[in-house]
């Protein structure tokens, strides 16, 4: 257990062993305290207080701009689907069966934040660009939608929604509009100020009402840490959960949890703290150049490409080669020590640029090369390729919704 500890810290901390061990000290410090009860703990009301205003300046919110700190992504955007649920509920309580509209690559979080709390998703697909198609997206819009979602960027391919122009059909309509920034909410800032092309994605946009952006990502704080943010404590204020007739007092609580960690909460405040705009900035430039150098070896091997295009340090590859399975190159790099992300909806292997991926970008071009020369022609016979080949010929995913609650069922059952 020890060798595995060490092999994996080795692997993913060594870039930053100075910063890795302040926020530990901070979380070791307030590993017993709980932010339930922030009169009780002071220190962290203010370590919470103080990384929301951070995060709200990076992301060009004014004063009046408040939010949480949560347990990762998945936990802020429960909070604000639960959040533009209530407010419905009080501000338009003849709307009975709410809507919201997200392009298809929104992130799982939210199916099953609609799926917790009976707001219908509704799909916009995507153009060649990987961004939604825009008419489509005004076509979803009902007198039901109670909030309309975009991502920056969206995980799949790393690509911007366009957060104006779905910025434009908010303020027509007079909806509320969230930004999921969980996967870019750290690193889009800095990338623009690099001067790379970043179209407009936070508090900028007037009709975003709220962002989602994870401190636990590129924010290189540790798991989980989560912020949700919102324009003004007027919308925040039905994200907050209160209960006044329990005998043991009076509750009150922000988020999904009671508990929450004093710890996650006082290293977030030591994470940005620790890194600072320079060291955010300088470490964005470090990973946006081994990016340029992975994105151009890949597509310079004949048969992969590089879908869309990325805004930041995420990406996907594809093939353009009928006789190359970009699934069965997957199981081929992973045989040579890679883990390979698979998706689908086109077939791709998604790559996200983290800072221990500096000193091996070269290996991994290299790798692709010589296994997608060695898989060329190649068919899926056994492996993940073939579970995946499998899967896309099933029409009805209920059945692949089942089949992956079973396989979850057995991985966390004791045997």
């Amino acid at each position: 257990m020890e060798d595995a500890y060490l092999e994996y810290t080795d692997e993913t901390s060594d870039d930053m062993p100075g910063h890795d061990s302040l926020c530990r000290e901070y979380l070791r410090a307030f590993m017993h305290e709980n932010a339930l009860n922030p009169i009780v703990f002071p220190a962290l009301r203010r370590f919470e207080t103080e990384t929301v205003a951070m995060a709200a300046d990076m992301l060009h919110g004014d004063g009046n701009v408040v939010g949480s700190l949560t347990s990762g992504g998945t936990e802020s955007i429960l909070m604000a689907i639960k959040t533009y649920r209530d407010r419905a509920r009080d501000l338009f309580p003849h709307i009975k069966s709410p809507e919201m509209v997200a392009p298809i690559t929104i992130h799982p979080a939210f199916e099953k934040a609609a799926h917790y709390f009976d707001v219908k998703m509704i799909h916009v697909p995507l153009d060649s660009d990987f961004k939604p198609n825009m008419e489509k997206y005004r076509q979803a819009i009902t007198p039901q939608t109670i909030l309309l979602l975009g991502s920056a960027p969206q995980y799949c391919h790393g690509v911007v929604d366009p957060i104006e122009a779905i910025g434009k059909l908010a303020e027509e309509r007079g909806i509320p509009f969230h930004v999921d920034a969980c996967f870019g909410g750290f690193m889009l800032p800095w990338v623009e100020k690099l001067g790379y092309p970043v179209p407009k994605f936070d508090f900028r946009v007037p009709a975003v009402s709220s962002i989602s952006a994870d401190v636990h990502k590129y924010g290189y704080g540790l798991k989980g840490a989560s912020l949700v943010l919102y324009r003004t404590a007027d919308i925040r204020k039905y994200q907050l959960f209160t209960y006044s007739e329990w005998p043991g007092g009076l509750f009150g609580s922000p988020g999904m949890t009671g508990t929450r960690p004093g710890g996650n909460i006082a290293a977030s405040w030591a994470a940005l703290k620790s890194m600072g705009q320079d060291g955010y900035l300088e470490l964005a430039k470090r990973l946006m150049d081994v990016t340029g150098i992975l994105r151009d070896g890949i597509r310079g091997i004949p048969g992969l490409a590089v879908l869309g295009s990325p805004h930041m340090t995420a990406f996907a590859i594809a093939s353009t080669d009928p006789n190359l399975d970009i699934l069965v190159l997957a199981d081929a790099m992973e045989e040579k020590g890679w883990k390979m992300e698979r998706q689908q909806l086109p077939n791709s292997l998604h790559c996200t640029i983290m800072p221990h991926h500096i000193k091996v970008a070269g290996k991994l071009v290299e790798d692709l090369r010589r296994s997608t020369e060695s898989v060329r022609g190649k068919k899926a016979k056994a492996g993940t390729a073939a579970v995946y080949g499998m899967v896309a010929k099933i029409p009805d995913k209920a059945i692949v919704d089942t089949f992956v609650k079973q396989f979850l069922s057995d991985v966390y059952s004791c045997k």
